[in-house]
């Protein structure tokens, strides 16, 4: 019988692999866009959209499917909040301060800090509940 919490963790890690596939598609997308321009200062934005979007949120996406009660449970909650709302922010604070606003480092370095954060929940999440349903 599935709980409350493995059937949540199914959708969760529903939603971590379609969030994952729009920032695939906005990194191919802005990859295209800063190489065509020749904007290559832009290379660590492009490189973190894709490894922090799209290929961590898939993981834990894949991750979170294989063991939806980790998925469902509040550290995979927190893990998805701090990590959905600070990506966007260190991303567009990263490209702005490459573009020549320097101000906006502490920005980054908090929202990449609350990154930092919701992987460790991960990590702790995946060594408390990482037991396959069914």
């Amino acid at each position: 019988m599935t709980s409350d919490i493995e059937a949540r963790g199914t959708r969760m890690a529903q939603i971590w692999i379609k969030l994952a596939v729009l920032y695939l598609l906005a990194g191919v997308i802005f990859g295209l866009v800063m190489a065509s321009n020749h904007h290559f200062e832009f290379a660590p934005v492009h490189a973190h959209i894709n490894l922090l979007g799209w290929a961590s949120m898939a993981l834990a996406g894949l991750i979170y499917h294989q063991f939806p009660r980790a998925g469902g449970s509040r550290l995979g909650l927190w893990h998805f909040w701090l990590h959905n709302l600070a990506l966007p922010v260190a991303m567009v604070g990263l490209f702005f301060m490459l573009a020549g606003h320097p101000q906006l480092e502490k920005l980054v370095a908090a929202a990449s800090a609350v990154i930092v954060l919701g992987v460790l929940l991960f990590a702790i999440n995946l060594f408390v509940n990482m037991r396959p349903h069914g």
